[in-house]
């Protein structure tokens, strides 16, 4: 038995477990996970903890990420529209969107003609339209080429995410047509970073998920933590018993009553788990 068993840790990926603001800006690789983070994360799970991640990138964008991360739970992915197995290779949950999202969507970039969207599926391909700027910075990121198209009507179903991309001004207007669509109510809208405005369907967000991952692993509610840095990990350090963020977080984060630890580039995890060694002492 160690101090952590019946314990459950929940990270956000970009910017909180790993920096990687600065790749997406200058187009350099994704810096590996540092060596701080990777003891603290090792030592927890050697005492029974149950680590994951919990992130809005798609599965394809993840994948090739996820065995750099020692993790011994499945992760929520797609900012909450699934939990996923690495270990086993399959979807434990999902939550899709309605199938009269790409209509709903293409209304948006009918309007906006600067904004672009990724769609995302459940399995390894990303379909784009109105491929911009933005989307081929993320593209870089995420390490997965989208696939072009000429419409959002053209993409597969089903789908698990929309993913608006544009400068924060012009995705402040679309923000501003979807709120006034009487289907608006049928979805979760959050941003990830200001080019960044996630569509998913109601009640498929990181909290939601984490709170389906932490009774699919039996652990109960008091006993699970989680880290973030941006507006869409609100519901998970909302949820969780105690919310962690980086110094690093957005405004709103650092209002939401989240304990601040160090910046993501200052092994802000390794901090999260000695509060937690205290905690469980």
């Amino acid at each position: 038995m160690g101090k952590f068993d019946g314990v459950l840790l929940a990270s956000d990926f970009d910017n909180t477990l790993i920096y990687t603001e600065e790749a997406l800006r200058s187009g350099r690789p994704v810096p590996p996970l540092s060596e701080g983070n990777r003891a603290a994360l090792e030592s927890f799970m050697a005492q029974g903890g149950r680590f994951t991640v919990a992130t809005g990138r798609a599965l394809p964008a993840f994948e090739r990420l996820a065995p750099l991360v020692p993790m011994n739970a499945p992760s929520v992915v797609c900012n909450g529209a699934a939990i996923y197995d690495f270990k086993k290779g399959e979807y434990l949950e999902t939550a899709l969107l309605p199938e009269q999202s790409r209509e709903r969507g293409q209304e948006v970039l009918d309007a906006f003609p600067r904004v672009g969207v990724e769609a995302y599926h459940l399995d390894s391909v990303i379909h784009a339209v109105q491929v911009n700027h933005i989307i081929r910075a993320h593209e870089h990121l995420t390490g997965v080429r989208v696939r072009a198209l000429p419409c959002l009507a053209e993409a597969p179903l089903p789908l698990s995410k929309l993913l608006f991309e544009a400068e924060h001004r012009d995705l402040l207007q679309a923000e501003e047509l979807i709120r006034s669509r009487d289907w608006a109510a049928e979805y979760e809208l959050i941003y990830s970073g200001k080019t960044l405005l996630e569509l998913t369907a109601k009640g498929a967000d990181k909290g939601g998920m984490l709170c389906r991952l932490a009774a699919h692993l039996g652990i109960a509610p008091e006993h699970v933590y989680a880290v973030g840095d941006e507006r869409n990990d609100l519901t998970m350090l909302a949820w969780a018993s105690q919310g962690f963020a980086p110094a690093n977080c957005v405004p709103e984060v650092a209002r939401c009553g989240a304990r601040l630890v160090c910046d993501a580039r200052d092994d802000a995890l390794a901090e999260v788990i000695a509060a937690l060694e205290e905690r469980y002492s």
